[in-house]
């Protein structure tokens, strides 16, 4: 009864909720070009056969040991790419980290599902040339790409048993049901059948590592209700798992922290990479 009282229109169209968006995007355009300029960076690396299916890798001449972190981009897997966040990989740089940022193909001309191998293809592609393990994190889309690489059994997909060690999913989508009714559900396409298979919340728990969910504290109250849900039922099948919400951050402004190398959103990733 009370799911039937939420405005999951509302709830969910983040760009209705904050009118100054397209001033945010165009500051990551921005900060992301004079990111590439100034940055050590191996651009266009293909992962896939398509022209979406690149992504860029920003060394910073640290620590070959380490994992190797991945920033997934968000839009609602209808939108951006990774030309947007270059700048993202210098709050990781600070801590001797590299990070590849991919693009992947979008609706309505692939599904979710579609999307999600193209991550996965991604991460092999870095396992086979680096050799090293993952730390995935990702905004709005691409926190529940990070989720979903997390919870990936990597057995089953010809990688190495906790391919990706470990997560942090930025104002990530964790359970998808609740968009169907909604407008941006038009380009996407999901219905109950692939919400129960795209939803990293409704897969089997994973069995190990550490994945953390941030929102930003001026989001909805679904967005936090994700986070929280999420680090909930991870939490209870005995992984290590928890959320926060940042200051008074919307959906758009709280990805900001992961370009500064001195904020406990970065940090926590830098941890993240640490010997267990």
């Amino acid at each position: 009864m009370l799911k039937d009282m939420i405005d999951f229109e509302a709830e969910y169209n983040n760009r209705a909720r904050v009118p100054d968006h397209e001033q945010v995007i165009a500051g990551w355009v921005n900060d992301a070009a004079s990111y590439r300029e100034a940055a050590a960076c191996d651009l266009d690396i293909a992962y896939g056969d398509h022209e979406r299916q690149k992504f860029d890798f920003f060394p910073a001449n640290g620590r070959d040991d380490a994992p190797v972190v991945v920033f997934i981009h968000g839009g609602y897997w209808q939108a951006l790419d990774r030309a947007a966040f270059s700048h993202m990989a210098s709050g990781v740089a600070a801590h001797g980290l590299d990070m590849a940022i991919p693009s992947y193909r979008l609706a309505p001309d692939v599904s979710v599902q579609d999307i999600i191998d193209d991550v996965r293809s991604l991460c092999l592609t870095l396992w086979n040339t680096h050799g090293r393990k993952l730390v995935v994190t990702g905004h709005s889309a691409g926190g529940h790409l990070a989720a979903a690489m997390f919870a990936t059994d990597w057995t089953a997909h010809g990688g190495p048993d906790g391919l990706v060690c470990a997560g942090l999913g930025i104002s990530g989508l964790y359970d998808l049901r609740p968009l169907m009714p909604t407008g941006i559900n038009q380009r996407i396409g999901i219905d109950r059948k692939i919400s129960l298979r795209c939803s990293p919340l409704l897969w089997p728990s994973p069995q190990h590592g550490r994945f953390e969910a941030w929102v930003g504290g001026a989001e909805s109250r679904e967005y936090h209700r994700q986070s929280e849900t999420l680090a909930a039922c991870w939490t209870g099948a005995g992984i290590t798992c928890c959320w926060h919400a940042v200051d008074d951050d919307n959906h758009f402004t709280v990805v900001r922290h992961l370009a500064d190398g001195k904020t406990d959103m970065t940090r926590a990733l830098a941890a993240m990479c640490e010997p267990a």
